[in-house]
């Protein structure tokens, strides 16, 4: 061992192995500072979101680590997605327990590292710890807009149509798959199906290829992490309008619609069970068709399911009967 390597700290020679490598950013420093620095692009905006993941919350002991360093920064972008914002960088913070150690970091390092390349969101800096709980993975990510264009959750007008991507509910089915491997059965799944509903709780698709045609389309979104019902109940408040969404409207994959014509009470798991990613998003009537357009053509479903009302902040979900559905809670909630 050379005389600088004995020099440095365990922490210093953790970061230098596993983390360095993927500080590509010059602003990083090479994460040999205690900052970064970044200069945001002329005319533009800072966006800012954190988000972590817990052992045992958000993911299973027994997940890949490279799945779970996937899902710790797609969870963030989701949420830059949904503000039209594009990327810059983001600061990771690591909490470890005392027997996680090359056999767990290397392939997170590996994974984290394919992903920042992969949505263009070099890792900046951060910090890591010891601790006497689970894992737990925190991330701040940094995006930018052109000044004042941030989609936000305040914005929706009556008349607006709702809209959103992807489907709905396959990652809350998929944690009920993991938690009860009998349920595949009792839900008549074939194995390509349990499979999707698992991968989507395992890592999420977050909509970044939409970000720029919010931008120019929407007049409120947000991302869906805690539930459709309950997210969007959140945006209609901030924007102090209410809506109708057709439940029937709502987009299921082939696994879901298979489980809910076995279990139909699943409705309730699948709009308020949360982890989708997707983005849910209020979009003026005349301009539903060219959002739809140009999402397809990027690859991302847009499905529309319901219209903004005035209104006091509520949100209707409505079954094929016109009749309201009543939800024990409408959205996952930490607390």
């Amino acid at each position: 061992m050379s005389t600088d390597s004995a020099a440095q700290s365990g922490e210093e020679r953790l970061i230098a192995r596993y983390f360095a490598p993927l500080a590509k950013h010059p602003g990083a420093l090479g994460l040999t500072d205690d900052a970064a620095a970044i200069t945001p692009p002329a005319g533009c905006d800072l966006v800012l979101k954190t988000d972590g993941i817990v052992g045992g919350v958000h993911f299973f002991p027994d997940d890949p680590p490279d799945m779970v360093a996937k899902k710790a920064l797609r969870v963030n972008l989701s949420d830059l997605a949904a503000k039209g914002a594009t990327p810059l960088g983001f600061l990771l913070t690591l909490a470890l327990p005392e027997e996680v150690g090359d056999a767990w970091l290397a392939p997170f390092a590996r994974g984290l590292g394919a992903d920042a390349q992969a949505f263009g969101c070099p890792l900046l800096g951060g910090d890591t710890d010891r601790t006497g709980g689970p894992i737990t993975i925190s991330i701040a990510v940094i995006g930018a807009v052109p000044q004042g264009r941030m989609v936000r959750r305040a914005g929706a007008q009556a008349g607006d149509r709702v809209v959103v991507t992807g489907t709905i509910g396959d990652a809350a089915l998929g944690l009920r798959l993991r938690r009860d491997a009998s349920a595949a059965k009792r839900w008549g799944l074939t194995p390509e199906q349990r499979n999707q509903l698992e991968a989507r709780y395992l890592v999420p698709e977050p909509r970044t290829a939409i970000a720029e045609i919010l931008r120019a389309h929407a007049s409120a979104a947000m991302d869906v992490s805690d539930g459709l019902a309950g997210d969007f109940g959140k945006l209609c408040r901030a924007s102090t309008v209410a809506a109708e969404i057709a439940v029937a409207r709502v987009p299921l994959s082939d696994g879901a619609r298979a489980a809910l014509a076995e279990e139909p009470a699943l409705i309730e798991t699948i709009l308020t069970g949360g982890d989708d990613y997707e983005v849910v998003a209020c979009v003026p009537a005349g301009k539903v068709e060219i959002l739809r357009r140009q999402a397809s053509a990027a690859g991302v479903a847009v499905t529309e399911i319901g219209a903004v009302t005035a209104g006091k902040g509520t949100a209707r979900f409505l079954d094929p009967d016109g009749q309201p559905l009543a939800f024990r809670q409408a959205s996952f909630s930490h607390f």
